[in-house]
């Protein structure tokens, strides 16, 4: 008897990109076997861009260059045994490397004012969707922007841009074997804005006035190059320009002015692209020789729904003669009209101010009266509200000094409980000498620090420092504590302990809680900031520092909690360490949107719908499309693995009514499902009516048939449609019929002929594989015949 032949390989299913050379693979036990393959059933025998290869025991299927015609399911067969294994043609979209590198590796810079046109060409198998992004959210057309989008080509095209529109983009490119996305970076460049103000007096005599400014807080993504000054005399209508200063300097000093004369000044920033706005001051009064100097900015000390109380200490500069009292001015905050309090000087250094609007806010100055006259106002006080006083802030919590040495020390506290939404806008540190009752200011702190260290102490010098916190409507009650100066212990620099337990990347589901711990060592006491993104981490956010482990938690994930979370570590001296990790938040998808259903070819319905709102920010997403044929029935699926908006169901059945799903998916599950509510029907067609009309007589036009457009190859996923067309000219008019594989198909009905004015088609409804094969259409009239052939390919739907 003849040995039976086995499989020592069997063939192995292959994924491989369009272009992109295959191979199909299998060993027998037998080297005399001889092996025939097979594609989609039928037997291969020469196949364009297909070699077969036969090495002692191993058979091979060989693609140079992989097409959408080669995918398919292929079987050997040889002796004794049988293999199957499918080939795969993916082709996801694709963008030019040449180009992709320009566009990810330089930022496009552009001016502002100028049009802005974002051009990306790419390729893929299509339909291929395209979205732009601007910080996660999807762009869509408004007055300024618009996005196109080709067959090859999507266009992002901003009509005038400004400062607004800088920021880091995404191209998200999808079809139905992959997903591609291209960051890209615009900067657009602009004059600066004005420099910060308010304009400040550092100095006003009768010689000279000092202004200071701030930087601008937008700089025109062009460094500032330098300040223009200029100066208008009050009463006059030309401004002078005074002279300029580096950008490093903020400050102006200018000699040339007049006693008792009033100016307004004003300063301009300058970079490349132009000049800024001016920032304007208020009326500054060059003071005679004998005036007074301003004093420094009133303080409140009460308030009533009428009625603020102010106080004010008398200035360093009383000029050469006794001040004989101070004159008291008010203003609405935001506006720039000082209104007098009093008409005669107010000789206490204390005024409470009535006749005030319940619920405005005001701000006060002052300026000293002597013999030669009035001097220069001080700067505003803080703003003020004109109503009842409610609660303080009450006391800081769990006030402790942290470290000392030897001429330091360090304080650190936590954040009172807010009473009545008054919001704690920073923190007093005072001190005063153990045998002292005189308290003595020593910082005023924002309200994101708690900790504070205080030097050039007395080594052993006994203290006692208070905390207060500074409310929006009132301080709270001051803490105290004693502490002193000591000898200096051993310091650790801050250092991260970071190990296997420490992660640099984690995910999320949203709503599950998120707790990181972050394990360090240093002394003495190490500072710890949290940061998300660079800014610091949403209300919602809980740390805390507890035996040399700083530890991050959120009860309930959202999605915007995503980003860059970076701690520091700080001991105070300038040393500092940071660790950086990324957090990602997912959760199932959001529902899609509406669905439509429209009937482009006879018989069948394609299901539209808008996306998930999920798509903007989930990059694995995809649909799955159900339908059932009365309100009650089981759902059945039609399509999963959808990466686009759209599906066409072929297997209409007229006068039946199907109601349809659709569900958003991704690695976590499934949305909510977006549903139809009406039922959709395709009404039974009616007998034709139709109208013999009389033949014409004429000359004898009688041709031949000929094809004018021939029938072309197709390749159709299973389970879509397929429509063969083709142009007939002659006389008669010819009749048509079609073949598959020399079978008459007039009488089958899962194919839909039609023959409109010489335009023929063929629809082939809800392809599966037995419908790959050759196709031809034939048409005949008395004057003869005429055919054209063409093949249908069938791809699986993966």
């Amino acid at each position: 008897s003849v040995p039976r032949c086995y499989l020592n390989k069997q063939l192995a299913t292959v994924r491989v990109l369009k272009g992109e050379p295959a191979e199909l693979s299998c060993t027998v036990s037998r080297d005399n076997v001889t092996g025939t393959w097979f594609k989609d059933g039928l037997k291969l025998t020469s196949m364009d861009g297909v070699v077969f290869e036969k090495k002692g025991l191993v058979h091979k299927l060989i693609i140079n260059k992989a097409e959408d015609i080669h995918a398919g399911k292929y079987r050997f067969e040889g002796g004794d045994v049988k293999t199957e294994a499918s080939i795969f043609v993916e082709d996801p979209p694709q963008v030019d490397k040449v180009l992709l590198k320009n566009l990810t590796s330089v930022p496009t810079v552009a001016k502002a004012g100028e049009a802005v046109k974002l051009q990306i060409p790419f390729r893929g198998r299509g339909p291929i969707r395209a979205a732009w992004l601007k910080d996660r959210m999807e762009l869509g057309d408004d007055t300024r922007i618009r996005v196109d989008k080709t067959d090859t080509c999507t266009t992002l095209s901003i009509s005038s841009c400004s400062r607004r529109d800088c920021g880091d983009y995404k191209v998200r490119l999808k079809n139905d074997s992959g997903v591609l996305e291209i960051n890209l970076k615009l900067v657009v460049i602009d004059k600066p804005q004005a420099p910060a103000g308010p304009i400040k007096i550092v100095e006003s005599s009768a010689n000279n006035i000092t202004i200071q400014w701030k930087p601008p807080k937008d700089d025109g993504g062009k460094a500032v190059q330098r300040y223009l000054i200029e100066r208008q005399q009050v009463g006059r209508n030309d401004w002078e320009s005074l002279g300029e200063t580096p950008r490093s300097c903020s400050t102006f000093t200018t000699s040339k002015v007049e006693e008792d004369v009033s100016y307004y000044f004003r300063v301009r920033a300058v970079n490349a692209e132009g000049v800024s706005d001016a920032l304007e001051s208020g009326e500054v009064k060059a003071a005679g020789k004998a005036s007074p100097g301003a004093p420094d900015p009133p303080e409140i000390i009460s308030a009533s729904r009428d009625t603020i109380t102010i106080s004010w200490k008398a200035p360093c500069k009383t000029g050469t003669s006794q001040i004989m009292g101070y004159m008291v001015q008010k203003r609405k905050k935001g506006t720039v009209t000082w209104l007098p309090v009093t008409k005669v000087p107010v000789k206490d250094k204390k005024l409470k101010v009535s006749s005030l609007k319940k619920g405005v806010q005001y701000e006060f100055r002052v300026a000293a009266v002597n013999a030669a006259g009035t001097g220069q106002p001080s700067d505003p006080s803080e703003a003020a509200f004109a109503q009842d006083p409610t609660k303080s802030p009450g006391q800081v919590q769990d006030l402790k000094v942290s470290s000392s040495d030897s001429t330091s020390v360090t304080l650190t506290w936590n954040k009172p409980e807010v009473q009545d939404g008054n919001d704690v806008k920073g923190y007093e540190v005072e001190m005063r000498p153990w045998n002292s009752s005189s308290w003595t200011k020593c910082f005023t702190l924002p309200a994101e620090s708690t900790c504070c260290r205080l030097q050039g102490l007395q080594a052993g010098q006994k203290l006692l420092l208070r905390v207060t916190a500074l409310g929006s409507r009132g301080h709270g009650e001051p803490l105290e504590i004693q502490a002193g100066a000591g000898a200096a212990a051993p310091g650790v620099s801050p250092r991260f302990l970071i190990d296997d337990t420490v992660k640099s990347f984690l995910v999320i589901k949203a709503g599950n809680p998120i707790q990181v711990k972050i394990p360090f060592e240093g002394s003495p006491e190490t500072v710890v900031t949290w940061l998300k993104d660079g800014l610091p981490l949403p209300s919602r956010a809980a740390v805390s520092t507890k035996d040399g482990s700083a530890q991050l938690l959120l009860r309930a994930a959202e999605i915007t909690d995503s980003g860059t979370y970076s701690i520091e570590l700080g001991d105070g001296l300038g040393k500092r360490e940071t660790f950086s990790f990324q957090l990602q938040i997912t959760d199932v998808p959001q529902p899609p949107g509406a669905i439509q259903l429209e009937e482009n070819v006879p018989n069948t319905v394609t299901v539209t719908w808008d996306p998930s709102a999920s798509e903007q920010w989930e990059k694995n997403l995809y649909y799955t499309v159900l339908k059932r044929e009365s309100q009650k029935g089981l759902w059945h699926v039609l399509g999963d693995l959808i990466y686009n908006n759209k599906f066409t169901f072929t297997r209409v059945v007229p006068g039946r009514d199907y109601y349809f799903r659709v569900v958003a998916k991704n690695d976590l599950g499934a949305s909510e499902p977006s549903e139809t509510v009406q039922p959709w029907r395709i009404w039974k067609k009616k007998a034709e009516f139709r109208v013999q009309a009389q033949k014409y007589r004429g000359v004898n036009q009688n041709q031949p048939p000929r094809f004018l457009v021939p029938l072309k190859c197709h390749v159709v996923v299973t389970g879509s449609e397929c429509h063969m067309s083709c142009a007939v000219g002659g006389h008669p008019p010819p009749k048509i019929k079609w073949y598959k594989d020399s079978r008459d198909l007039s009488r089958d009905p899962n194919y839909f002929c039609t023959n409109d004015f010489g335009v023929c088609s063929l629809v082939v409804l809800g392809v599966t594989k037995q419908d790959e094969g050759e196709y031809m259409v034939e048409a005949s009239n008395e004057m003869g015949r005429a055919f054209s052939k063409a093949f249908l390919a069938i791809k699986g739907n993966c």
